[in-house]
Order: structure tokens, then sequence, then C-alpha cells
């Protein structure tokens, strides 16, 4: 869990007085580096951790809980009811918390006043890469609902010219902003490191490309930058339907995967876990289907088998539905392929998929949960679920709040 001290350069937007969280410099690689540690605070910490986690701690239970009075909070966290009414105090004054009335219903004593997070106090700009044809961006608040919205065409951009286009998208989605600025979230194709630096993303032809801070250097404000599927797991662990740990398979312009253990999400020694596109799930006999060149420069790659782009052009290829139903089961017999191996390893009961809902819906899942457990011990699959995420093309945009909330407020 990152820690409420890792913030940054604030931008103000409905007068208020500066929050006393906002008034510190940088979000630090020291403090995205906690974040493989878990997401939710749920117990009290040693002395010289107890302001900052105990904050976290009540505004987690308002975030994943909603409405709540003084009394239940102190219940929930084991925190005395003296300390739970300073904290709630000081988040008042800072404007993250309201009181919203008193509770209803026939209890004996004086009615309890519910307390809540004030889900429009600030906003946060979020911006996916992701997409094949269009870099995206939203206005979103705490609640991770997007208020306003941007796009701008990318198709066929790389390089220099796609940074420019993040930082154009980035500064029209800054003069959309109407409340408060927490920060900015990016969630961007390839191997992203714990500093946010894209170290290579072969679509967009970036390598070593220092995207969160060049971001902050631009604008002045507090940025989160990590891989776009990870950002998508953080949103389904936070707005979706996530029971416990779980595989999200992250299929657009490329194809890349986040992963929840032990309520964490993982990155790995190189900040390359879940980098499954350039998985080569083609067989190498000579003379069969080895499948098509990559982007990386190999063949048969599982980016080349169900890569949006990829797979739409091989669906237009054909005119029958038996025909389409055969490229479908084709394309998700081989993501089954490459999932077997992570499913079987680390015990997992949950792969969601996220990606276009006419490609993947339906057949796409069947297929690829039938792929896997024809791949693994009959034992391991039976209570495996392959579902296609609820959050739908907005998944990595509400994932980017999720890591700024949790890198500013120490909650997801």
């Amino acid at each position: 869990m990152m820690q409420p001290d890792a913030a940054g350069v604030p931008v103000s937007g409905a007068p208020r007085t500066r929050p006393s969280f906002l008034s510190q410099r940088s979000v630090t690689s020291a403090s995205v580096t906690s974040a493989s540690r878990a997401l939710r605070p749920s117990a009290k910490v040693l002395p010289e951790h107890v302001r900052g986690h105990n904050r976290a701690l009540v505004l987690q239970t308002l975030f994943t809980a909603g409405q709540r009075s003084r009394a239940d909070i102190a219940r929930s966290t084991g925190l005395t009811r003296v300390t739970v009414s300073e904290l709630v105090s000081e988040l008042m004054a800072e404007g993250l918390l309201v009181e919203i009335g008193q509770r209803e219903g026939a209890r004996p004593g004086k009615p309890a006043i519910l307390l809540d997070i004030d889900r429009s106090s600030f906003q946060i700009v979020g911006v996916d890469l992701s997409d094949f044809a269009m870099f995206r961006g939203g206005v979103l608040d705490l609640g991770g609902n997007i208020v306003r919205r941007a796009e701008l065409p990318m198709a066929g951009i790389t390089g220099q010219a796609a940074l420019d286009t993040v930082f154009a998208l980035t500064e029209r989605l800054l003069a959309l902003v109407s409340a408060p600025l927490l920060g900015i979230g990016v969630g961007s194709p390839g191997i992203v490191d714990l500093a946010g630096t894209v170290v290579t993303a072969p679509n967009l032809e970036w390598t070593e490309v220092p995207l969160q801070d060049s971001l902050f250097e631009r604008f002045g404000v507090p940025v989160v930058v990590a891989n776009d599927a990870n950002a998508a797991v953080l949103a389904e662990h936070s707005f979706g339907d996530a029971q416990g740990d779980l595989m999200l398979v992250r299929i657009g312009r490329g194809v890349g995967a986040g992963l929840l253990l032990g309520g964490g999400p993982l990155h790995g020694s190189r900040c390359a876990a879940g980098e499954i596109g350039h998985v080569v799930v083609g067989t190498v006999v000579v003379g069969t289907n080895g499948g098509e060149p990559c982007s990386c420069g190999k063949r048969g790659c599982l980016e080349t088998w169900i890569a949006t782009p990829r797979l739409e052009a091989k669906l237009a290829d054909v005119s029958t539905v038996a025909a389409r139903n055969d490229v479908i089961c084709e394309a998700a017999a081989r993501l089954g392929m490459a999932l077997a191996p992570i499913v079987g390893a680390l015990d997992l009961a949950e792969v969601v998929l996220s990606g276009p809902g006419q490609l993947l819906g339906g057949l796409f899942v069947d297929a690829t949960l039938e792929a896997i457990r024809s791949r693994t011990m009959a034992q391991l699959p039976g209570d495996l679920t392959v579902r296609l995420t609820t959050l739908g093309d907005d998944i990595v945009l509400r994932g980017a709040a999720v890591m700024v909330i949790s890198a500013r407020l120490g909650v997801s």
C-alpha cells in the first residue's frame, strides 16, 4: 500500500484551503515500490507509522464499505473512538469526508451521524494508452466515475510523435478539471518500471521513456505511470467483481496481464510480470502454422493471435459464421495455451478478460476456459472462472484513478 506521504505538487481547482497532504513534492519510486505489498490497510501498525496508516485505515473503511458512523469505524478498525474522532475531524477539514445525516431506524440513544468520503471533493486525470486507434483520457472523481472525457487519434503514431500526443491529451484533460486535482494516472502498454519509466513498448517504439518524470516536469502535477494491464487489474480490484487472487488479461493493441496475489499486485523482479504478449504459442515445427511475424522480431507470439487489430483482420477475411467461430476458437486456444502454466503454477481461481466485448464475449471466454482445462490437472481448474470484466472500455482509466488514490491517500 502506498502511504499518504507519497504525494506531489497539486493543481488547485475549486477554492478551498489546501489540505496538508497536498503540500509535499513527488511520488517517489520508494512509495511506488510499496504497492507490491497489500493494497488495503487492515490493522494497526508500529508507532512511527501510526498516524498515516490510521488515516488510510479510516478512509479505506469508508471507501469500501460506504456510509459509517464514527463508532462503526472504531469497531471495524480496532482504533479507539477518540482516535477515530480526531482523524475524522482532520479528514473533514481537508475536504475528504462529509457528514451525511443521521442513521435511520429505531435504535436506543442518540442517533448516530453517518460519514462518507466526499467523492466529488477531488478529481483525477486518467490516461489510457493501450488502444490501437485512440489515446483516451478522462477526468474522474474519487469514486472512479468519469465526469469528463477527451481523446486523440494515434493510429500509426509512434516514438516522439506518440509522446507529444500524450502531452497534448493530458493538457486537454487538465483544462477540464473542475475540482482540486489529486494527480495524473497513466496506463501504458509495455514494460513499465516502478519509477514510471516505459522500459520498452514495441508497438509505440518506446525504449527507456521516462514518462512519469516527463509528465511531472511538464505539468507540475503528481503522476503515477504503470503498465495498462496492471492498472486494469487495480480497477477490477477496487470497482469490479474481483473475489480474491486473479489474473486480468488485457487485450487491445497488444496483450498483457495484471496479477493480484495475496491482496497485492505482483510486479516481478524486472517489472515484467504479466508480459505474456510476446510468449510464443505457435508451433515451431517446420511446415506447420507457426504464426505470423511479431513486432518484437519473433514469430507466433500470443499478440499475433489475439491482439485486437490482428484478430479483427483475420475475422474480416472470413464470410461465414462457422469460419468466424473457427478463428475465435483458434485465438482462444492460443490464449489458453499461454495461461495454463500460469494458472497451474499460481493455483488461480479467476481469470478476467478485458478488451472488445464483441470479440471476447461468449464463445471466446468458453473456448479459453476449455483450453486451460485441457492443459492442466483435472483437480486444479475445477473451480476456475474465466469471465469478461464488467468495467468495459473504461477499465484502464478507472485503474489509473486507483493508482493515484492509492499513491496519494493510501487506499484502493
